[in-house]
């Protein structure tokens, strides 16, 4: 397996590698007469301070001038006029010249590098063609001591840029080896929520990302928790209509032909019950599992149609609806739906003849708040907080129902990120109330 680890800091050596060679080939173009004549100390100067010496102070002073030179730097000048005359004498020897002379069309080597510089002095106006010769030995060394502190800048800069692509190789690896591991842990379902919290501290694309897995991570445990725990309970709760159901098949079986057309109806009761708790328990287990995306919903107009039904199904009792006009927001009109219906059900269970159940919506900052009130009994305090878990239902309860109508209004109301609050009105009665935000949070 190719490492990015190794892929990121070669990429990073292999461009720093490119850019001290381009350096270093730089360097060499760049050693030419014009980088010579401005860098040497012997030369860079030299033009202008002889003209000096010679227009203001004569010939002698000029050519005491470029003996110093020779001494110094061991470079021999030459100068000449517009016309190819020497100026002064210079510090050429006879010899010399005449050497260079036998070896001018020669292929080996010469001694010495020579150089041209053409010099007009601002003062007089005259030009100089000014001719040195330095020996090659000479200007190694000195090339060797002017290159001294560029070579050693360009080792600190390769120390400084290795320094600086470790850490960010490093920066970029380990973000990614944590959400590896955490990726791992999902997968065997020993994932702790903090195991990435320092890296979702982080305000980069890896503190997002770890943000989101966060995210993910919780709800996926939360599914599965749930999921087990709707296994259990649903396990315990279809034994009692399977137990009844056994009961009425063994008298069945043992009573007489006009008896047992007596224990039919018992049989196709049992028998409904059953199918309306595994109805209820499979619309529990889809409101997690509901993956359409969120979609405008018109809360007036679903609110009507659920008081309509309401009314249809129990037309001896009174249904109020006051709503806010246009309250609108984002979700899952089936599971509003669903919950707003179950809510208007369990109240019209408890509430008594002659009041009216009384349903509200309207808009709180960014949020829809829905709540529907009866005037029944209410539930003893001590229950509250048990309320909406599934197949919880509280004592002394003789309604029909199988506990699982707040649990799934409950459900849909978290699908959407709201909450739903379960109370004892102040003045009587039940109090539900769904708080919806306005719109879905992404990763819901």
């Amino acid at each position: 397996m190719r490492s990015l680890f190794w892929r990121i800091l070669a990429s990073f050596w292999l461009a720093i590698t490119l850019v001290a060679g381009l350096s270093i080939l730089l360097g060499h173009m760049l050693n030419q007469d014009a980088w010579i004549l401005s860098r040497h100390p012997g030369l860079n100067t030299l033009a202008s301070h002889w003209a000096k010496h010679y227009e203001q102070e004569g010939e002698e002073s000029a050519q005491m001038f470029l003996e110093r030179r020779r001494e110094r730097f061991k470079i021999d000048v030459q100068v000449l006029d517009d016309s190819g005359e020497a100026v002064v004498p210079g510090t050429f020897p006879r010899r010399a010249a005449a050497f260079e002379a036998r070896q001018h069309n020669d292929q080996r080597r010469l001694p010495w590098r020579r150089l041209t510089e053409e010099y007009t002095s601002p003062e007089s106006g005259e030009t100089y063609l000014l001719i040195y010769r330095i020996p090659h030995p000479e200007l190694d060394a000195w090339h060797r001591e002017s290159l001294l502190w560029p070579l050693s800048a360009l080792g600190i800069a390769l120390v400084v840029l290795t320094l600086f692509s470790l850490l960010v190789t490093l920066s970029i690896t380990r973000p990614l080896s944590r959400l590896r591991g955490a990726v791992h842990d999902l997968g065997q379902a020993s994932y702790q929520q903090n195991s990435l919290a320092r890296l979702a501290a982080r305000r980069d694309e890896f503190g997002v990302l770890a943000k989101d897995f966060n995210k993910m991570g919780a709800r996926l445990q939360s599914l599965i928790g749930s999921q087990r725990q709707l296994l259990r309970d649903v396990s315990h709760e279809l034994r009692s209509p399977l137990a009844r159901l056994r009961i009425a098949l063994a008298l069945a079986e043992r009573a007489e032909a006009d008896q047992r057309q007596a224990l039919w109806p018992r049989l196709t009761r049992e028998c409904d019950r059953l199918e309306d708790l595994i109805s209820e328990i499979l619309t529990l287990a889809r409101v997690d599992a509901e993956q359409a995306h969120a979609e405008p919903v018109d809360l007036n107009a679903l609110l009507g149609s659920v008081r309509k039904d309401a009314q249809l199904s129990a037309p001896e009792q009174e249904v109020k609806l006051e709503a806010q006009p246009g309250l609108t927001l984002q979700g899952w009109p089936t599971l509003i739906e669903r919950a707003v219906d179950n809510l208007l059900r369990n109240a019209l269970r408890f509430n008594p003849p002659g009041q009216p159940i009384e349903v509200r919506a309207e808009r709180e900052q960014d949020r829809i708040v829905v709540s529907v009130r009866d005037h029944g009994p209410g539930v003893a305090a001590e229950h509250l907080a048990q309320l909406g878990e599934p197949f919880f239902r509280a004592p002394g309860q003789e309604a029909a129902g199988h506990g699982l109508g707040l649990a799934i209004a409950r459900k849909a109301v978290e699908r959407h990120g709201g909450s739903l609050v379960l109370e004892n009105h102040p003045q009587g009665g039940f109090l539900a109330r769904m708080e919806l935000p306005l719109a879905v949070e992404i990763g819901s």
